[in-house]
């Protein structure tokens, strides 16, 4: 009876960190969503403003708020400060 419960246990929670990890995640780290913003492969250098903005009117509204709102996130805008600058001024 006590490997039941403890074997039950262990999945409940591998279940929910599971889904606890996967809405974790952020859109500015997403590839797919943020390589037309960029010249590079590494995503190191941003395209020019008016090809930043070409890509950025390309995006779903929704995308575009899902990116405005990790941006407004310290630890994610640490990280990708340059391209939130650039996304706060087309769409802030």
């Amino acid at each position: 009876m006590n490997i039941k419960m403890f074997t039950m246990g262990a999945l409940a929670l591998a279940m929910t960190s599971g889904a606890a990890m996967a809405g974790s995640t952020s859109a500015l780290d997403d590839p797919a969503k943020m390589s037309p913003f960029f010249t590079d492969a590494g995503m190191k250098t941003l395209r020019s403003e008016a090809d930043f903005k070409t890509a950025w009117m390309a995006m779903k509204p929704d995308e575009r708020t899902a990116v405005l709102k990790d941006c407004g996130d310290a630890t994610l805008n640490k990280a990708h400060a340059d391209f939130c600058a650039m996304a706060k001024k087309m769409g802030g």
